[in-house]
């Protein structure tokens, strides 16, 4: 079975290479010191600090791991080639929102990036299901667990 795209901004895709690098070259060493340091208070057994450096090890060593099956995978949107006649991934749309009556920013990115606390909503989630393929203008209903929401489609810009 293929595996899963992970689609990515440009944005995104420095982000976790940056992350990816942090952690091959500082923390993998920085953990090293502190297990040399642990080792050397002697009895591993009773040794705290040993067992801490070495879960840390192990967490460093699977994120390590996570970014590399991300990056082989990932697929990046390239921001000047996409349509700003309709909403798709990598797309800054703002939207009116008749309930609260409220203007509200979105942008669109791939599963990996989406973080409600920045705004960034996936394009596999309800509202970024719906509102892929629509034009500026719109008027959009979003099935949620809360109930439906109503949108209306104000902007699309390029992030």
């Amino acid at each position: 079975m293929a595996e899963k795209k992970n689609i990515l901004t440009y944005a995104g895709l420095k982000q976790y290479e940056d992350e990816l690098q942090n952690l091959k070259v500082f923390k993998r060493k920085e953990v090293a010191q502190k297990i040399k340091e642990a080792r050397e208070q002697g009895d591993l057994s009773e040794n705290a600090e040993y067992d801490a450096a070495k879960d840390e090890q192990r967490e460093i060593e699977a994120r390590i791991e996570e970014l590399e099956k991300l990056l082989k995978n990932a697929e990046v949107v390239v921001e000047e080639e996409i349509d700003l006649d309709k909403i798709n991934i990598g797309c800054k749309v703002k939207v009116f929102d008749f309930e609260f009556d409220e203007e509200m920013e979105f942008f669109i990115v791939g599963s990996t990036e989406a973080n409600s606390l920045q705004n960034k909503i996936s394009n596999e989630s309800p509202v970024g299901q719906a509102l892929i393929g629509k034009k500026a203008g719109d008027v959009v209903d979003v099935e949620t667990q809360m109930g439906t929401i109503q949108y209306k489609i104000l902007e699309i810009q390029r992030v």
